[in-house]
């Protein structure tokens, strides 16, 4: 057994070169998911399992295809629009198709909501899940090969429902999974299923998401902020002041670093494991906030608070937040949990001196 007591490992032929190593004794994502049902859900009909692995085959088959956009002439734009008004990408349609697919063949889902499609999909069978997702994030980059990623959230079914979009249209709170997948130099999945955060890499050889980042935690606090600060004059006055205080603190403090890469899976994941913060306020040019909450404030939300982090509009937790159509916007705030309460305590200040 090896030093972390995670298995067996073999080494070369010098006997005790670590880089020789070789793990023999690897938990794979469908070995996890079983795992934790026999620790948290021993009544479990395995239903939720089958779904999981119909969603890391979506997570394979869109990775396959953003590997070789290029050489088969799948960058660039569809010639139509989503149904929040942006360009699709021909990637955006293809990931959507397989999403749509892959979630229809496990039998196990009944309701799907797609960035790419207007309404509601309902499909037949006895499914008892509802999948929400944004099948290729940060699209608009593709081309010039930036990080891009699969958001995606699962709700229940709610009792007697036969599928309908009251079945997603519910608080973040009611979700039961969440995650992303980040399509970059690997692809990397992190999910929770409401007991932690864990993150998976995408072992292209043996075709399988291979546990390596067990039990993430996001640090209580980092000088590092990521935001699209182009929109500043557009911002309201607590944003604004908050900011202004990362960049111009008080005399014998540091001003924060600012990272921004523009794709929301790639900023996230940075956040996630180094800390600080992310936003996408709401502001005069988008009074209702860009990011979709369903399948983009939610799923990051849960992730976050369920790594230790919180997640915020400014004024209220994201996961209350109850939606009331399926594309519903939010500004947000989330990351590590001292420097989102900044942001909370600064706009109570705004509130008090009004």
């Amino acid at each position: 057994m090896n030093g972390n007591g995670t298995g067996f490992t073999t080494t070369g032929a010098g006997g005790g070169d670590s880089l020789n190593e070789i793990k023999t004794d690897i938990i794979t994502l469908t070995r996890f998911i079983l795992t934790e049902q026999g620790r948290y859900a021993t009544q479990a009909t395995g239903d939720f399992t089958l779904l999981l692995n119909s969603l890391q085959f979506a997570f394979k088959f869109i990775s396959h295809n953003i590997r070789r956009a290029t050489l088969v002439n799948l960058i660039g734009l569809a010639g139509a629009t989503n149904s929040t008004g942006d360009d699709q990408k021909k990637l955006d349609v293809i990931g959507d198709e397989i999403f749509i697919n892959a979630m229809r063949a496990s039998g196990k889902v009944k309701v799907l909501v797609s960035e790419e499609q207007e309404e509601i999909i309902v499909f037949e069978g006895d499914g008892k899940y509802c999948v929400v997702c944004d099948p290729i994030d940060g699209s608009s980059n593709l081309d010039a090969g930036v990080s891009v990623g699969t958001i995606f959230g699962v709700y229940k079914l709610q009792p007697g429902s036969t599928g309908g979009v009251s079945d997603v249209l519910r608080a973040g709170t009611e979700m039961v999974a969440a995650g992303y997948t980040m399509y970059g130099a690997s692809a990397n999945l992190v999910l929770t299923t409401g007991n932690g955060v864990n993150g998976f890499t995408l072992d292209t050889a043996l075709g399988e998401f291979i546990l390596t980042h067990p039990d993430m935690k996001i640090p209580k606090k980092r000088s590092i902020y990521s935001v699209n600060e182009g929109n500043t004059v557009y911002w309201d006055k607590p944003t604004q002041e908050y900011f202004h205080n990362l960049k111009y603190p008080s005399e014998g403090l540091k001003p924060y670093s600012s990272r921004y890469i523009g794709s929301m899976v790639a900023d996230m994941h940075r956040t996630l494991l180094y800390g600080g913060i992310f936003a996408y306020p709401s502001d005069s040019k988008s009074k209702n906030g860009k990011l979709r909450l369903l399948y983009e404030c939610f799923p990051m939300a849960f992730l976050v608070e369920q790594a230790g982090g919180l997640a915020t509009t400014g004024t209220q937790r994201i996961l209350d937040i109850v939606p009331k159509h399926i594309h519903d916007r939010s500004g947000i705030f989330l990351g590590s949990e001292k420097e989102v309460l900044k942001v909370v305590d600064m706009y109570k200040k705004y509130e008090i001196s009004a």
